[in-house]
């Protein structure tokens, strides 16, 4: 998949965010721990399919709940510990991530609606 210059920094952002989580709380060293690693995978599918694409919003100003409420918890969690933590050890990253933070999310895009079987033929 081809992605924008702000969408694979926001990959970037949330992969660092993850790392440091299971790495301080985790003691993984080596790659991401089970868990970790399943959070990574989620969040890489819900950031594929963002119906918002290339003006996706942060996760926070987005109106559209994407997680299911347990992972969306999850993140919620590594956000909140990785988050202050971002400074020191991505200061790009952090910065950015609170520069695109301002920005207002863009209304919400229609629904792409399946065409019917045969139809259009």
């Amino acid at each position: 998949m081809e992605w924008s210059r702000r969408t694979a920094r926001e990959w970037k952002t949330i992969q660092a965010m993850i790392a440091i989580h299971c790495a301080d709380l985790h003691g993984s060293a080596a790659g991401l721990c089970g868990e970790c690693g399943e959070l990574h995978d989620y969040a890489l599918q819900r950031l594929e399919r963002c119906p918002y694409g290339e003006t996706k919003p942060t996760c926070v100003n987005c109106p559209i709940h994407c997680y299911q409420q347990t992972m969306r918890e999850r993140i919620r969690v590594v956000m909140r510990y990785a988050g202050p933590r971002m400074i020191r050890r991505h200061p790009w990253l952090a910065l950015m991530h609170i520069v695109d933070g301002r920005r207002k999310a863009p209304e919400r895009p229609a629904r792409k609606r399946p065409t019917p079987q045969g139809a259009g033929a």
